[in-house]
């Protein structure tokens, strides 16, 4: 199973850990935890290039575990970017609990309030 826990701070959400592999497919196969891979790597690609903005992220090539905070959600000059980078975090939180609906035994996901100075990389 693959579990996802969402930071939150004042409401809004800056960034993200991903454990575990969904099990739906053999590995290599497996179009969930596909899915999920290319969900993640197209926020940490549009924050970095398309967004110009810094975001801190770490993956473990063994486990595949994933960790992502955004700072610029929160602490961006640019008020246009804080609402996009955060958005961008916000849609991606919404598009797996819709899919959660179908992958009940394979994929959680949570959300946490917390300061953004508690979750370092």
């Amino acid at each position: 199973m693959t579990k996802i826990v969402f930071y939150k701070s004042g409401g809004v959400f800056y960034g993200f850990e991903e454990h575990g592999h969904t099990g739906y497919g053999d590995s290599g196969s497996d179009v969930l935890c596909s899915a999920i891979s290319a969900m993640t790597m197209l926020i940490i690609n549009a924050i970095e290039v398309a967004y110009a903005s810094d975001v801190d992220y770490i993956i473990d090539e063994d486990t595949a575990d994933i960790k992502l905070i955004a700072g610029g959600a929160l602490l961006e000059d640019d008020e246009k970017k804080r609402y996009a980078i955060s958005g961008l975090i916000t849609a991606y939180f919404y598009q797996l609990n819709d899919l959660v609906e179908d992958y009940y035994d394979y994929l959680e996901v949570e959300e946490r309030e917390m300061p953004i100075e508690s979750a370092k990389i």
